[in-house]
């Protein structure tokens, strides 16, 4: 016999033969709508960091690809998801790398977008297999995989810190600079933070996912928990808000941080070096022009004790600064009497090129020094079978020395001075480092930062919530000086005191108050989050080894 004809019963009825065949509606293919819907919701996780700064659309975004993952039916469904949204959070995230390589690389427009969307795709490796290894280690919907999920999560981003030099930019606990869970900062730090989110979300969809799926035997205690678990997260966030981890160290000083926003085609090119000296000297004499966002009065407004040049301020070494330029620096006189630190290259016997900065007091001590130790790849060295892709780019990049690990705070202007440059901010363990000799910790963060690679784009204030959460975790004041923005004050608590506009010159006068004491974070670093979710890892490995034993 021959085969029947398809039946559709929107148009036929039984025993009559109409001899017409009506196809039916095509379907979208569920495992693609899923894939869809996560990569959306990666979308709005990118959405919820800096500039809107939405810690709730975080942890709606985080609710849906953590709600699918906690229903993946097995390991290889469950990575596909935690991909799609992992690209989508990271694509949108890091959609600003595109800006310096293809205006300031000269990539074609389609290479630079295949390097960004391959750039954002090999982070998003990561989220897609701290999922699957969740759902290998529990069944669907079940408790073992809710907490495994929470743990792997938490070490896909710390990994993602480190691999390859790492770059944890956008990592989750950013999203909570602001709000109830910004006060696990100090006791967990940034993936602490991370790893709370998580579990606020997965409590309640573990249990409404149970309940879902008509399981028998679920308890009141459970659904209970489901509710009273996330609001003492919550509440217990807050509370440590509300924590004086540090206290005053000294008087107040007055910084003056300059933007010079020096284009970047212009900082490196012909005439880079005198559009540097006349937008910077001019700043440091106490009659130079104040920023109209310094809140105090211009009218006998004293002269700052600290002046902050931002990174590689002058665009060659200091050692081929002229000695006309050098006399102005190093005279404190031509400064009022205020500290200096500004952003300069260094270049040591042997070609030895470090990216540094200067910090010169007012008594005439021998000049202080950090040099930056955590190096961007393609931008201040060469990863290794790479030197094909940095020839394509039309950009001042080579490889530079990477500073001593453990770097003495600068002693300016009564307080000790912990600078970071530019992107090693993204490493709060790192930034520990600063704390090697107890006696001697810093009382003060400094960032330096040139972002002019990436013009007005979202990088800038992600960049600065990044800060936000180095304050928090540390419960330092921190305050930054870059070359086309966001130029900051932002106290012991993480909040921003004083800003700049973006690509604007200007300065910004300020007071800031120095701060002592330690927090957990600062004791301990990552430590207590990372072993804490490989103990639920092992934990749940074993509980289902033991599930299958019994069986």
């Amino acid at each position: 016999m021959p085969d029947a004809p398809p039946y559709d019963r929107r148009n036929s009825r039984p025993g009559v033969d109409t001899g017409i065949v009506f196809p039916t509606r095509p379907r979208i293919p569920r495992p693609w709508l899923g894939l869809t819907v996560c990569a959306l919701a990666g979308v709005a996780h990118a959405l919820s960091f800096a500039p809107l700064s939405l810690p709730w659309l975080e942890l709606i975004a985080l609710a849906v690809v953590l709600g699918y993952g906690l229903l993946a039916p097995y390991p290889r469904r469950a990575f596909h998801l935690g991909w799609a949204f992992g690209f989508g959070w990271l694509g949108v995230g890091l959609s600003w790398i595109y800006i310096s390589l293809h205006h300031y690389g000269e990539l074609s427009a389609l290479f630079a977008a295949v390097a960004t969307a391959t750039l954002a795709g090999g982070l998003a490796l990561l989220p897609g297999l701290a999922l699957a290894l969740a759902a290998a280690l529990g069944k669907a919907a079940s408790a073992r995989r809710a907490l495994a999920i929470a743990a792997a999560w938490t070490l896909a981003e710390w990994f993602r810190g480190v691999i390859f030099t790492g770059m944890p930019w956008l990592a989750t606990g950013y999203a909570h600079t602001d709000g109830p869970l910004a006060g696990y900062a100090p006791v967990l730090g940034v993936y602490g933070v991370g790893a709370v989110a998580c579990l606020v979300v997965l409590f309640p969809l573990w249990e409404w996912q149970a309940i879902h799926l008509g399981r028998a035997g679920r308890r009141l205690a459970a659904g209970a928990a489901a509710v009273v678990v996330p609001m003492a997260l919550l509440g217990i966030g807050q509370y440590l808000r509300t924590v004086p981890w540090s206290h005053p160290e000294g008087a107040p000083i007055r910084v003056r941080l300059v933007q010079g926003n020096i284009a970047q085609d212009t900082k490196f090119g012909e005439g880079g070096l005198q559009e540097a000296t006349g937008r910077y000297l001019p700043a440091l004499h106490a009659d130079a022009m104040r920023s109209s966002t310094d809140h105090e009065s211009h009218t006998g407004t004293p002269p700052p004790d600290l002046i902050v040049l931002p990174e590689s301020a002058f665009p060659v070494p200091v050692n081929d600064l002229p000695d006309d330029i050098l006399g102005v620096l190093a005279d404190p006189r031509q400064r009022d009497g205020a500290a200096l630190i500004f952003g300069a290259f260094v270049v040591e016997p042997g070609h030895r090129y470090f990216n540094s900065a200067i910090g010169l007091g007012t008594d005439g001590a021998e000049p202080q020094r950090y040099s930056k130790r955590h190096l961007v790849p393609f931008g201040e060295f060469i990863p290794f079978g790479f030197r094909w892709f940095v020839d394509l780019l039309h950009m001042p990049i080579g490889d530079q020395e990477r500073g001593e690990q453990f770097q003495a705070p600068m002693v300016l202007a009564g307080q000790r001075i912990a600078v970071n440059i530019c992107f090693e901010d993204l490493f709060g363990a790192e930034i520990l480092d600063a704390w090697h000799d107890p006696q001697r910790a810093p009382t003060l963060l400094l960032n330096l930062s040139n972002l002019g690679w990436f013009d007005d784009s979202i990088a800038l204030p992600q960049h600065l919530q990044i800060s936000r959460m180095r304050a928090l975790e540390t419960a330092r004041p921190l305050v930054r000086a870059t070359n086309t923005g966001i130029t900051a004050i932002i106290d012991a608590q993480g909040k921003v005191t004083a800003q700049l506009p973006t690509l604007t010159q200007a300065l910004l006068d300020g007071s800031v108050q120095g701060a002592s004491g330690n927090t957990p974070f600062t004791r301990w670093g990552n430590s207590p989050i990372l072993l804490l979710s490989a103990a639920v890892l092992v934990s749940t490995a074993l509980w289902r080894r033991r599930g299958k034993s019994a069986a």
